[in-house]
């Protein structure tokens, strides 16, 4: 009418059709990344499920079916346990101390400082360097005789001890590594989401007379606790898995004081050819994180809906 075209609209039904017209090329375009998923990722995860009801050496073309006896066995071993709980340990001394300095760091580098790139260059720095090549470095630096830990604490008139024969000392020594290694990743996280809280926030406090650490204590923390929160899990699911550091460095010892769980699950599978008993505990380790992972969840659940 009058040059006015009418635009019919399209029927729930035509709409569905062209929907499902649209599927084929989208599981052409999928089906890559989801058969790279499944033959990486699924299916090692179901066949592990699956291997742990099993006793099997990984080279005997028969398996005896043993049901939950490996589960079983794993919960009565003291070797276990200790594993247990040198990771706990372990997780725990790393995500402190590397969520402290990480965000310490980040609040110092978030002011204007001269160097400042250069400083965030050299903090990331050990994030990117091969975990392999840290700890073999850090293993001559914590040389007893001739290391430069060492070497400092005489200087300044300390005895330093037998860092990795110790068994005292050892889990101390790979935690320091560990959160030199964490610190640089939690700092650019943590500086991220500085820069993302608005500044008005600052100044009506300044306006209501706050102090610097009445600022940081009920502005910045509250504010940063989503980001804490996701460098936590993070932080705790990357040490229950630690295994490269603590085997370049100490091999478990000295008498099981740096044994955790990735290199126990290791030496039960690969050096004494137990791979039924070595998927038992990595299905074990994953129902640890997952359990972690869950109450962190919830306890950050709690505290948002209580504040």
């Amino acid at each position: 009418m009058n040059g006015v075209r009418l635009h019919k609209v399209p029927s729930k039904a035509s709409r569905w059709g062209r929907t499902l017209g649209e599927w084929p090329a989208a599981l052409f375009f999928l089906l890559p990344t989801v058969a790279v998923l499944g033959t990486f990722n699924f299916y090692p995860a179901l066949y592990s499920l699956y291997l742990s009801l099993f006793e099997w050496n990984g080279l005997s073309p028969t398996r005896e079916f043993v049901g939950l006896a490996n589960y079983a066995r794993l919960l009565a071993s003291g070797e276990f346990w200790n594993s247990l709980r040198v990771t706990l340990l372990y997780a725990g001394g790393v995500t402190l101390l590397a969520l402290a300095l990480g965000l310490g760091v980040a609040v110092l580098l978030n002011q204007p400082i001269r160097g400042q790139a250069v400083y965030r260059v050299l903090y990331f720095l050990p994030v990117i360097t091969p975990t392999v090549a840290s700890g073999v470095v850090w293993k001559y630096l914590f040389d007893p005789t001739q290391g430069v830990v060492n070497r400092g604490l005489v200087g300044v008139g300390l005895e330093g001890p037998s860092w990795l024969s110790d068994p005292s000392w050892a889990l101390v020594a790979v935690v320091v590594v560990g959160v030199w290694k964490r610190v640089g990743f939690n700092m650019v996280v943590y500086l991220a989401a500085l820069q993302g809280i608005p500044k008005t926030y600052y100044e009506a406090a300044q306006l209501d007379g706050a102090d610097s650490w009445q600022q940081f204590r009920y502005i910045t923390l509250p504010l940063l606790a989503p980001t804490t929160f996701f460098l936590v899990v993070t932080a705790l699911i990357d040490a229950f898995q630690v295994f490269d550091l603590v085997y370049v460095m100490t091999s478990g010892g000295p008498l099981g004081s740096t044994d955790v769980l990735g290199y126990y699950l290791y030496r039960q599978g690969f050096r004494y050819s137990e791979l039924g008993f070595a998927s038992a505990v990595a299905y074990v380790m994953f129902a640890l994180i997952f359990l972690v992972t869950v109450i962190q969840f919830r306890l950050t659940r709690g505290g948002q809906g209580d504040a």
